[in-house]
């Protein structure tokens, strides 16, 4: 079986994603600023596509540029986030937007070590930002990519988190021309969320198939999730939830009363709302009233 050179794999792997792309995501509409792209990456961690995009239009809508997320109200900024889950990056995003406001004339910088720099953004977000916003050549590597990385050298499983090999093996496949090698970057993670999916390698239909070891020795994906999903019913990231559900309902403060209401189990839920005010997700009047950061 050849190796894949970037050159093949650009070729091979452009035509399809034109053809194929999910264009109806609207951070890929034209016009999307490099602003809604850092947006867009910071809400799909973790979280369904599906999900995303009403809430990436709705925040687009609020706030489209940073210096407008920088003064908001940080009450507002949770209430908007919604579903989204994880809202201590509701919090990161907005001081990433403080940052960007304050020391780069509003506008998301271009350079990756800039990038890197800014509050909660780590290797992932800033190369996704640098690839997918300005076009540059960056390995940009999610669990897709890996995905499809491993099984072009004949592995079955990428493991569950993105190590040095893994961002070695991609920029290996990455053309020397910049915007090609942004196209190919933006196409091998589309492949691996539409075609070679965990559960699913659809060899028949994947344009990478003539040089794809994986393919060409007949392997199957594993059995079951490479990882075991997280439990969430009954557990403490429930209870929080519960309780920011619950302050969302309120343009103002509730009472604690409200709080006990939606968990019965006291410990669990002491727990989880001290929790929530050491992350400064939560404030108290000191007198039995809770409410979004601002909002006392």
């Amino acid at each position: 079986m050849d190796s894949v050179a970037p050159d093949w794999l650009a070729k091979a792997l452009i035509p399809w994603f034109e053809q194929n792309q999910r264009s109806e995501l609207p951070w890929r509409q034209p016009g999307t600023t490099a602003w809604g792209v850092l947006v867009s990456e910071v809400m799909s961690q973790q979280t369904p596509v599906a999900r995303v995009a009403p809430a990436w239009e709705a925040w687009m809508a609020a706030w489209p540029t940073p210096a407008d997320l920088a003064s908001a109200a940080t009450g507002d900024v949770l209430r908007a986030w919604g579903s989204l889950g994880y809202p201590r990056r509701a919090l990161r995003l907005q001081a990433c937007a403080e940052r960007i406001a304050e020391h780069h004339g509003n506008v998301v910088p271009r350079q990756l070590d800039q990038l890197l720099e800014l509050p909660g953004i780590g290797t992932y977000t800033a190369a996704a930002v640098a690839v997918f916003a300005y076009r540059q050549r960056h390995p940009v590597v999610d669990t897709n990519v890996r995905r499809v990385v491993a099984r072009l050298a004949g592995e079955r499983d990428a493991g569950t988190a993105t190590t040095k090999r893994d961002l070695a093996a991609m920029e290996a496949l990455l053309p020397a021309d910049e915007e090609t090698a942004s196209d190919v970057s933006i196409a091998i993670m589309e492949l691996g969320a539409l075609v070679c999916t965990a559960r699913s390698a659809g060899c028949e239909v994947c344009p990478l198939r003539e040089r794809c070891e994986f393919a060409s020795r007949g392997l199957k994906p594993l059995d079951g999730p490479s990882r075991k999903p997280q439990r969430y019913a009954g557990t403490n990231r429930q209870v929080r939830g519960l309780i920011l559900n619950e302050l969302r309902s309120s343009q103002g403060t509730i009472p604690r009363a409200r709080i006990d209401a939606v968990w019965s189990q006291e410990a669990m839920r002491n727990e989880a709302l001290a929790q929530l005010l050491e992350e400064g997700l939560v404030e108290s009047d000191g007198a039995g009233n809770f409410g979004f950061p601002g909002s006392l």
